[in-house]
């Protein structure tokens, strides 16, 4: 048993994505663990006061329907605070997401809330520490020994291979194609390799800068110089590459 000193508040946040600075919270759930043992469980849907992308409604599930009629972040940031009052903070990647957003969301909304003497469990940090995302700790764990003279290019390929193989047995639901993995896991749908671009919807996005979350094609329709920035700054010639195919396409249909 989890032994406190004061109550710990574990912490799920659904959004509008991702982006700290720009995104909101769709739903919060609180699940309060109170010095004794006993829990309080709170979930509020949250109008986020700003479209929910169909992207990220795939994700979660949460619709603009769905959150029309429910209250802002700001309309129940005092209630809010008044649970967390006092508690710890636990969560999953809570300190690189959750927190930091629903931070942001008090401040958006006025509220100052304090986070002095407050400890930050993060529970995905235990996982990655004890359980390491090595090549050498997975083939340790599918294969169930060590891997000698890892770092050799010839040895880690090897061993991929092996821990592949041993994968397909321990998970049946994988199948044994290419195909029957891809379909179960999910296929990338890689734009360049360094991720500058990312589909949305059926199009090239821009997945950084002031850009961000926009049509690449829009963008070098309205600001072409831009396009003269990307290709003489210090991208990835692959990411050039790809960007001169959006633009030549964006010319072409513009002419």
């Amino acid at each position: 048993m989890l032994q406190l000193n004061k109550p710990i508040a574990f912490i799920d946040l659904e959004t509008t994505g991702i982006n700290l600075g720009t995104d909101r919270i769709v739903e919060i759930a609180i699940v309060k663990i109170l010095a004794d043992g006993s829990k309080i469980v709170k979930r509020k849907l949250l109008n986020p006061e700003m479209p929910i992308p169909k992207a990220s409604s795939d994700v979660h599930g949460i619709t603009n329907d769905m959150v029309k009629d429910a209250p802002s972040f700001k309309q129940v940031a005092q209630e809010l605070k008044q649970i967390l009052d006092g508690c710890d903070f636990a969560g999953y990647n809570s300190n690189r997401f959750d927190i930091p957003l629903l931070m942001e969301e008090f401040l958006r909304a006025g509220v100052e809330f304090d986070m002095r003497h407050r400890r930050l469990l993060d529970v995905q940090n235990i996982f990655h520490k004890m359980e390491p995302r090595t090549l050498s700790a997975a083939f340790k764990f599918y294969c169930g020994k060590e891997l000698e003279g890892a770092h050799g290019a010839e040895v880690d390929a090897t061993a991929t291979y092996e821990i592949l193989l041993s994968q397909l047995q321990r998970y049946p639901d994988l199948g044994n194609t290419v195909e029957s993995i891809l379909k179960m896991m999910g296929e990338d749908q890689i734009v360049d390799f360094a991720r500058r671009f990312v589909m949305a919807d059926g199009v090239e996005v821009f997945n950084f800068g002031k850009f961000k979350g926009r049509p690449v094609s829009d963008v070098l329709k309205s600001e072409p110089q831009y396009y003269d920035w990307m290709m003489k700054g210090d991208f990835p010639q692959h990411t050039k590459q790809k960007l001169t195919e959006i633009y030549t396409r964006t010319m072409l249909k513009k002419s």
